[in-house]
């Protein structure tokens, strides 16, 4: 069987070229075969149960979502949470404040901050706000000064302030992508269950992709699901956007033209010997995606398309947000290709750029500088294009950062209470949605673990994740979560 993907040389020859189809398909062209062969309903026949039709359980508010995560741990209070009183009891302890005598339940909660926080640390002397905060929009909700660009959409966002979890280190990535902690196993994280509950809406595409690097914690992908269901790993680099996506040796239109017309001869005359082999048809097709792919790929990652005022919209002429700035602009162009799920990693690496345990100030100051003006960006330019409403964009992060100060001037990991936001995609804007108390301690109104963002994302998405489930895999309810319905237009 010839394949159009042999014919044009990659730049790893011992990938595509001079190693048997076997190896190959080891590689770029797995994702599509195994994608195929779950589109055949093949691919998990000795599990012993059907798969997905990719129809949606109940009509859907949004096709596709863009998830935005900062890896380290943002902090809610100098961001989305604001909190004066930590300004005005900063470096007194919980005994030095009115909150040690209170009787409210909603201030009472804080009184365990004199117990070790998460890490077991004693984190007890109140740390002031490092940032200002000042009301946005029409809905009048304040916004961190760090944040200015996403602010200027404020009435396009849902913003939850009562997000919870439970794991107090790094793992906790793990436990926002997947609702499982590090080490429960192998469980498929949310961009996995949404390719393999709606699969694709563009065959020239991959429909889940993975922007920007990932530590081992958070690659869950697929599993237990298959392979069909991984991210597939893009590099915003227009000039090499898809590792061995590219010819090596320049190729006319012409040559290609008659390499895809033996092979479609050479196919047919296999399927007509072998009509019945699904298998066959299916890896036929993955040949047939990964070529189309090398053309479609670099074509979603051509800015040279988009206008110079576009482009500065993005910050793609300053240097600080420039590379983040590709990323979202990137987004914004595969979602209009038809790409179902993008996740966008921001900060990876060891612990997370946003780890602020020393610092605090420079180090979100500057982050936010790297990431503000582009998610603001991405919003605008989906709502001109028309295209916001049907695209769920998410905000996320593993968890927040302690009201206590860590040495002089940082904040430890804090998984009590902290904030996500989200925007679009059927999501009601200028809202906030749950309370933590007056100090950021404890989410104390409308309290959401984690997976309740899943479920919001699955029923904007027309999706049941207890229809999901394969026999032999149970979840626990928690697991599913459920839908923040208070922030659902």
């Amino acid at each position: 069987m010839f394949d159009p993907v042999h014919q044009f040389p990659s730049r790893s020859h011992a990938m595509f070229g001079l190693q048997p189809r076997r190896t190959f398909l080891s590689g770029f062209a797995a994702m599509a075969f195994g994608a195929m062969l779950h589109r055949d309903g093949v691919a998990r026949e000795g599990d012993g149960f059907t798969p997905p039709d990719g129809k949606p359980h109940f009509p859907p508010k949004a096709k596709s979502v863009i998830w935005l995560f900062m890896n380290g741990g943002v902090s809610h209070m100098e961001s989305f949470d604001p909190k004066p009183m930590l300004s005005k009891y900063g470096g007194k302890s919980i005994a030095e404040t009115p909150y040690a005598d209170t009787q409210d339940p909603k201030k009472l909660a804080i009184e365990r901050l004199v117990v070790p926080d998460a890490n077991g640390n004693q984190r007890n002397l109140l740390y002031p706000l490092q940032v200002g905060f000042k009301k946005h929009g029409q809905s009048g909700i304040e916004i961190s000064d760090w944040f200015p660009h996403i602010a200027g959409q404020v009435d396009r966002m849902a913003i939850v302030r009562s997000m919870w979890t439970t794991d107090s280190n790094h793992g906790a990535q793990t436990q926002f992508h997947s609702g499982r902690h590090q080490n429960d196993g192998d469980f498929p994280n949310l961009g996995a269950w949404v390719h393999y509950g709606l699969g694709s809406l563009n065959d020239d595409l991959p429909q889940y992709i993975s922007i920007g690097n990932r530590e081992y914690w958070n690659k869950k992908d697929g599993h237990y699901l298959g392979p069909a269901h991984d991210a597939v790993p893009l590099r915003i680099d227009p000039k090499n956007p898809l590792d061995f996506g590219s010819p090596e040796r320049p190729i006319t239109p012409e040559s290609q033209a008659v390499g895809v017309e033996l092979l479609r001869k050479l196919n047919g005359i296999r399927a007509a010997e072998s009509p019945r082999d699904a298998e066959l048809a299916a890896r036929v097709a993955s040949y047939e995606l990964a070529f189309r792919m090398q053309r479609s790929v670099p074509d979603a990652v051509d800015f040279s398309q988009e206008s110079e005022e576009t482009k500065k919209l993005y910050g793609l002429d300053l240097p600080h947000c420039r590379d983040f700035g590709m990323q979202m602009l990137a987004a914004r162009r595969l979602v209009e290709r038809g790409v179902r799920f993008i996740q966008v990693q921001h900060g990876a690496g060891g612990a997370g750029a946003w780890d602020a345990h020393g610092a605090l100030k420079g180090n979100h100051q500057g982050n936010a500088l790297a990431v503000d003006q582009p998610i603001g960006a991405l919003l605008e330019d989906l709502s001109r294009h028309g295209m916001l409403d049907e695209t769920l964009v998410v905000f996320a992060t593993e968890f927040g950062r302690t009201p206590g100060s860590q040495g002089s001037d940082g904040r430890d990991h804090h998984i009590f209470g902290f904030s996500v936001w989200m925007a679009g995609g059927g999501i009601k804007g200028g809202v906030v949605h749950g309370a933590t108390d007056e100090i950021g301690f404890h989410a104390v109104e409308n309290r959401h673990y984690v997976t309740d963002v899943h479920a919001t994302i699955l029923k904007q998405l027309g999706l049941d994740s207890h229809r999901l489930e394969i026999p032999g895999r149970k979840r626990l309810d928690i697991d599913h979560g459920k839908p923040i319905d208070a922030i659902v237009a």
